[in-house]
């Protein structure tokens, strides 16, 4: 259980996959500039990142491994992980359609996401078996929603200030973005 508590802060804080592996970031800047969308854009990357993980140990370790074909790893996630992205946008077009219109492009752009695929590949690399890797994976994807949520929140009180022109913008954000990452560094000696 300690093991699975360090593997868990050890994903969404101090190697925060957005803050500090710099994975992740076109959803991380597209989608972060309301609170709601942001939220909505973590649930799905939740979503999808802890079921891929589960899926993909699943299958790597049962599958691949027996059958000696281990070098079909990142074929085989992308597919999974394209699968789960179908499932989460049929899912919110049916139920969330403003939250659907809200994401736009940014939601199937999760199956290129390279947090998600990265995720899988670190629970092989690293040989976490179907739990660790499910933990890792459902550890990643809420440190994903924690730092666009932030972004989110200092995005909508950045935008009623005085910036000056040629910071206003993308530059801004960058800039906030920079200060999160630098943030995020102090929680390197949690573990």
């Amino acid at each position: 259980m300690k093991e699975l508590l360090l593997i868990g802060i050890g994903s969404a804080l101090v190697n925060n996959v957005v803050l500090s592996q710099f994975m992740g970031l076109c959803p991380f800047l597209g989608v972060s500039k309301k609170i709601d969308t942001a939220l909505g854009m973590g649930g799905a990357v939740i979503f999808v990142l802890t079921l891929s993980s589960l899926v993909t140990s699943l299958i790597y370790q049962f599958i691949l491994i027996p059958s000696n074909m281990e070098y079909l790893q990142t074929i085989v996630f992308i597919l999974v992980i394209a699968a789960l992205v179908q499932f989460v946008e049929m899912f919110l077009k049916k139920t969330m359609p403003a939250l659907y219109q809200s994401l736009g492009v940014y939601l199937p752009l999760i199956t290129t996401n390279c947090a998600v695929l990265g995720v899988a590949l670190v629970n092989v690399q690293k040989s976490y078996n179907v739990i660790q890797g499910t933990v890792n994976g459902l550890a990643t994807a809420i440190g994903f929603t924690i730092s666009i949520t932030l972004m989110a929140g200092i995005r909508e009180k950045i935008e009623y200030n005085d910036i000056p022109k040629s910071f206003q913008g993308f530059p801004i954000v960058l800039l906030t973005a920079g200060l999160m990452a630098i943030a995020f560094f102090g929680f390197s000696g949690l573990i």
